[in-house]
This record gives C-alpha cells, structure tokens and sequence, in this order.
C-alpha cells in the first residue's frame, strides 16, 4: 500500500496503525540480509502506533496516519539509537526530534526503523564498519548507492512506503533511481534542518524524502516543509502557481563533459521523447556553467568539513573510522583556508549558473546518474560508458542542485539491458518545490504505464 492509501485507511478505521506497524516489523524481520534498517525498537513503534490510533478515534484529522516510516540513521529521533554509520556515536542516544521527524510525528506518522547510511553520509556507497553492506533489492552482490541507500532499499523492497534520507550531493536522488523509486531534494532551507548532529556539509544538506511514487513524496514534504525559528535558513514556500505554458528543458548530460552508459542515455532519451508525444512542450537546452567546472571544485568542502568535526578523533584513533571516510579527513587536514575559499566560489558560480537558467526556463530535465548499480565492494563502477570511471563519476550529476539550494526529483525512467533501474532528474528554481512536484507528478504518470 502507498503511504496516501494507509493514511486514509486508518483514517476512515479500515485498518489500524497497529495492525500496519505489526506488518512492516514482521517484513523487516524477514529482510534483515538486506541491511536496509539497521536498528528497530519494536516496543517503541507498537507504543507509538497505539497512540496514533488513540488520537483518530478522538476525532484527530492525521494526513500520515498510521504510515511507517524509515529514517535515515543521521536525523535525530527522540529516544533512538542514531550513529551516523560511525563506530564514535555507536551509544548514541537522540535527546530530541529533529524539527522535521517531528512534524511527521504529528501527521501520524509511526517510526518502525533506523535506515542505513554510510559513514556521516559522506560515501556514495552504503557501507560502514558498524553496519557493514547494505544491498540492492534486486541483486545481493550490487550497492544502492549512498549514502541514503538504507531507506531507498526499505522503500524499493517493500519494507515501508515512505522513508525519511538527508542530501548533501545527491544522497536521496542516486539511490533511489538506482532502486527504481522516488528521491526528493527540496529547496534549501523549505524543510528546517536540525536540532542534530553538526553538518560536515555547509548549508547544502536537506531532509529528503523518498517513496515509492511523487504522490507520497509530496505527502511527506508538506508535513515537514516550512519555517521554524530555530533553523534561521528555513522559509514558507510559496504556492505553485506559476505562468502557463511552462518551460521545460532537457539537458541530456547536464552541459558537462562527461561518459553516460548508452543504456542510460538512450532511456533517457526514449522517456523525454515520450513526454514531448504526450503534450510535454521540452526543449533541449544546457545551462551554462563557469570555465572548468567539475565536482573537485567543491568537494574540499565537505573534506574540510569533515576534518573541522572529526580530525582531532582521527589523529587519535584512525582505526575508528572508514578507510574512505578517513582519506576525506586526511584532504580536508591538508587544506589552506585558500583552498575551502576557491570552493565556496565555485558553489557560489553554480548557484549563480542555475539561477540565470531558471529566468529562461521553470523546469530542467536532466540525468539522476549516468550508469546503473555497481557491486558493494566497489566505490563505483570501473567504467562508464566504456571509458574508466574515476571513484566519483557517478555523482556528477546531482551535487549541482546542493550547491545551488535548488528542488531535485529523480523519478524512475527506465531500465537498462540488465533489468536494473535508472533515473529522470527534474530540477527548478529555488523555493519552487511544489511546482517541481507536479511536474514530477505529471511526468510519473505519463512514464509509469509506459514503462
């Protein structure tokens, strides 16, 4: 069942909350070789889903009644073990909800796990030393990506409908067109971020959710989205009206120089050809980015963040870290303040970039990756479109939108030779989230039955 369906069967007393977190315990249990959800506390969840339940009967209107959700293993829950991957906050206890978590709370929304994530969400593969491998649903030997692969794969196997991920580069878009779901990165700043841990990403991270279709996507993005004193970046959204028609556009690789497996690219092109014959009005168009640009430009900034918070306990004890992660903390040591300074400029020039593209056009289709799921053991594919493939290359498409503050939605839009999902990314201006959404939505539909 979708989230909107489970939400409006415990509403009209068809079912229980109780009777929803019974069954997504039971199928949980039963995919722990998934590594999806690595941490549940039964008794929490079946207290919370009885209260859920106590509040319909008393009249309460809940838009997420009763439905389960994963959250990501970085976002505070009240009560809950949360580690962020990391051996250094293995006993760590959340003394409060984020903001967000919350205001799903209040929605109705029951917590029946702690999704998997790698190492402070800073691998593109969900691996940790705490955890281990988290798998593909569809083959054991593949990653989902990362780093918010733990709720991607517990949506994408049917363990919930909805999970909670945070997106720093692309954390809760690469995963789920990896699995064959939806990943939804709002605006900056249109879902409050924290109380939490300290970012090692600076004002790039959001709350994403991910779920089987926009439709829920959306569902989840209402109940968290807008402003809250105690996150000076958050901001009401405004409605998404905009002129009619609207302009789209089509980027087949993002105006960047880089390989895309063929399957890929002719997916792609095969879906936004079956949006135009369907009354999508899309021209192709590439925005225009600063000389030279590529994700080295700004990936000091989460090395020297990750050093700032971690680099005093990995001089101490490297061995408590990811070999991976502990290479990021050694570059961001290695650092001048030159260095972090040339990066935030090249954030500023995308920022820049995209919001000169945004005054020709509302929406931007583009890639969510270049290539499909690639084996766990690996920190990417060897080889993208038949040319060796860099440990990062396939990242190159989402951290973009971080950099920007802008929405990005990865619907599924295909399959390559191999029967493994790919992504459609759909990017627009800033603070145009619900806009994005039914355009997301609009898409879905015309994809779905054609795919």
């Amino acid at each position: 069942m979708r989230a909107t369906e489970i939400a409006n069967a415990v509403m009209a007393r068809h079912t229980t909350a109780r009777e929803m977190a019974e069954q997504v315990l039971t199928r949980i249990a039963k995919a722990r070789d998934l590594n999806a959800v690595v941490t549940i506390d039964p008794e929490r969840t079946r207290a919370d889903a009885d209260d859920v339940d106590r509040r319909v009967v008393s009249g309460e209107t809940l838009p997420l009644a009763g439905v389960p959700i994963v959250v990501k293993d970085n976002i505070w829950v009240a009560g809950w073990r949360i580690t962020q991957g990391s051996r250094l906050f293995a006993d760590f206890v959340a003394s409060e909800d984020a903001i967000a978590i919350a205001r799903l709370r209040r929605a109705g929304a029951v917590i029946v796990g702690i999704g998997a994530t790698s190492e402070f969400a800073c691998k593109g593969v969900t691996t940790s030393l705490l955890y281990g491998p988290t798998h593909h649903p569809l083959d054991p030997r593949l990653t989902p990506g990362g780093s918010s692969g733990g709720p991607a794969s517990a949506v994408a196997a049917g363990l919930v409908p909805l999970a909670i991920g945070t997106d720093a580069g692309g954390s809760s878009r690469r995963p789920p067109a990896h699995v064959g779901v939806v990943g939804f990165k709002p605006s900056h700043g249109a879902i409050p971020y924290g109380p939490g841990f300290a970012e090692p990403f600076w004002r790039i991270s959001v709350i994403a959710p991910i779920a089987a279709d926009a439709a829920d996507a959306r569902l989840a993005f209402e109940a968290m989205a807008g402003a809250d004193p105690r996150d000076p970046d958050s901001f009401d959204l405004p409605s998404a009206a905009v002129g009619a028609p609207l302009r789209l556009a089509f980027s087949p690789r993002l105006g960047l120089d880089v390989a895309v497996d063929d399957d890929v690219s002719a997916g792609l092109q095969r879906a936004v050809d079956r949006l135009r014959a369907r009354g999508f009005a899309i021209t192709d168009k590439d925005p225009a980015w600063p000389v030279g640009l590529a994700e080295d430009a700004v990936m000091p900034l989460q090395h020297a963040g990750l050093a700032a918070l971690h680099g005093e306990a990995f001089r101490s004890d490297p061995t408590q870290f990811d070999p991976d992660i502990a290479k990021q903390i050694e570059r961001g040591l290695a650092l001048s303040g030159a260095d972090v300074g040339r990066a935030l400029e090249a954030s500023t020039q995308i920022a820049r970039a995209f919001a000169a593209f945004f005054t020709e056009f509302d929406v931007l289709l583009a890639p969510t990756v270049p290539c499909v799921a690639w084996p766990f053991t690996q920190l990417g594919p060897s080889k993208i479109g038949g040319k060796p493939a860099s440990p990062r290359a396939h990242a190159v498409f989402t951290p973009l939108a971080n950099h920007a503050g802008v929405p990005a939605i990865s619907i599924p839009c295909g399959l390559n030779s191999q029967g493994l999902p790919f992504g459609l990314q759909l990017i627009a201006a800033r603070g145009h989230d619900r806009l994005l959404l039914d355009v997301a939505a609009n898409a879905e539909r015309v994809l779905a039955g054609w795919l």
